[in-house]
């Protein structure tokens, strides 16, 4: 069996930090074809679980993000999401909205790593870090998917070192593209 053949016994699972991952693909000028990222990552292994993680709005609020999560929701991603949060920064008196999704994201993969031989981390945040190092002592592969070629960078050093592998976006731009 060759190695490319070897790998597609390999469980895996995508975990998509939606609000880094929707930066780095609009500083790129990507717009994604989610439908056509399931079947790129369908034919890398057995896909057990695509994880997609954002902050919504309240439910009374118009947002184009509730739709993309609806889309994705019917289509084979499994949706994790928290309401946003608004506050006022005492320093500017600004309205501010906040809805961090770490915690959930490190939370599943570390649930998720023993069923699985390889996770895909679309995220560019430094912060995971000690995550993908605790997942790696499970045995598990981390392969970071972001790119090198936004500005401002969005992919922290750290995170690409600390990776087994790097997918730059650039690579799979036109398999990710809509239209």
């Amino acid at each position: 069996m060759s190695s490319k053949n070897s790998h597609l016994s390999e469980r895996i699972a995508l975990f998509i930090d939606g609000s880094n991952f929707h930066s780095t693909t609009k500083l790129l000028n990507l717009e994604v074809d989610y439908l056509k990222l399931l079947s790129l990552f369908k034919e890398k292994g057995q896909l057990i679980r695509a994880y997609y993680y954002t902050a919504l709005p309240d439910q009374s609020e118009i947002s184009p993000l509730r739709k993309l999560t609806d889309f994705l929701d019917y289509n084979g991603y499994t949706i994790v999401s928290k309401q946003t949060k608004e506050f006022t920064d005492h320093v500017t008196g600004e309205r501010r909205v906040k809805g961090n999704m770490d915690m959930e994201l490190a939370l599943d993969m570390l649930k998720m790593s023993k069923h699985l031989d390889h996770v895909y981390l679309f995220s560019g945040d430094g912060d995971f870090c000690r995550l993908l190092s605790e997942v790696q002592d499970r045995g598990v592969r981390v392969t970071v998917v972001s790119s090198t070629h936004t500005q401002p960078k969005l992919i922290a050093d750290a995170l690409r070192r600390k990776a087994d592998s790097f997918l730059d976006l650039d690579d799979i731009y036109d398999e990710l593209s809509r239209g």
